[in-house]
């Protein structure tokens, strides 16, 4: 079976130390691996392993909202400057974070905007961070959605009626390790939906699933996330790891 990550950090200094994070999740069968960017500090890491790795590790330009101060129109135009220049499958990681800090939510929303609108110019889709934050996201992007736009609401852990609207804006739910968790609402969320709607991610090295949970993650993890999907959504290994593979590839296209 073939699966994809459709989000993680392999650039992360956890993952990168360990050395041997990719190769195992090559033998585990997950062979497209979809890398998220946060800030300046992380593009130079991230380009490494995807001219190391050109047909597995495959970047995405974005500042990630936890990273969006008062002043960071230099980042923003830095992420402008890079997509003019080299290929990237997406713009990403970008959104709204309401955990951390909310001291910077105007510019937050306004980093948002400006980057989907790079990614309309680009025709890319986008992977959204939205952490406590789902209904502004949800409402940005059904402002700006022309009909073209696309992408996936990242480590989704919302309700069903946002799930719903989610879908019905053309966007998928990344599913990681959270639903092998005891106490998450995804199990009852994706009974309600179908593995169309869907693709799979680690977020390693964060969110490690059941048994690996309060440890580093990693992307051969995969695996394990798909058989919870199975279980709870009465179907087979072999579907989820077909359809969320095709779903990645409708997204971020064939490399």
């Amino acid at each position: 079976m073939i699966f994809a990550d459709s989000h993680t950090h392999l650039y992360d200094e956890k993952l990168v130390a360990d050395g041997g994070q990719i190769s195992r999740a090559l033998n585990a069968g997950v062979t497209k691996l979809y890398m998220p960017n946060c800030d300046s500090n992380t593009i130079a890491p991230m380009l490494a392993l995807a001219d190391e790795y050109p047909t597995h590790c495959l970047p995405m330009m974005g500042l990630h909202p936890c990273y969006v101060k008062e002043d960071c129109q230099t980042e923003l135009a830095l992420v402008a400057n890079w997509l003019e220049k080299r290929k990237f499958h997406a713009v990403g990681e970008i959104g709204l974070d309401y955990y951390w800090d909310k001291t910077f939510i105007k510019e937050q929303k306004e980093a948002f905007e400006y980057q989907i609108n790079l990614a309309l110019q680009y025709d890319l889709p986008i992977v959204i961070h939205s952490r406590e934050s789902t209904p502004d996201c949800i409402e940005i992007v059904r402002k700006m959605q022309n009909g073209k736009l696309k992408g996936i609401f990242h480590c989704f852990s919302g309700t069903i009626d946002e799930a719903k609207e989610i879908i019905d804006l053309g966007f998928y739910l990344g599913i990681g390790g959270v639903v092998t968790y005891k106490k998450t609402n995804l199990p009852e969320v994706l009974r309600e939906i179908s593995l169309a709607n869907i693709v799979l991610e680690t977020d390693a090295p964060y969110l490690a699933p059941v048994p690996y949970r309060g440890k580093r993650n990693e992307s051969s993890y995969i695996p394990i996330i798909a058989q919870m999907v199975a279980e709870v959504m009465g179907c087979s290994l072999q579907d989820v790891a077909k359809i969320t593979t095709d779903n990645c590839a409708s997204i971020f296209g064939n490399p």
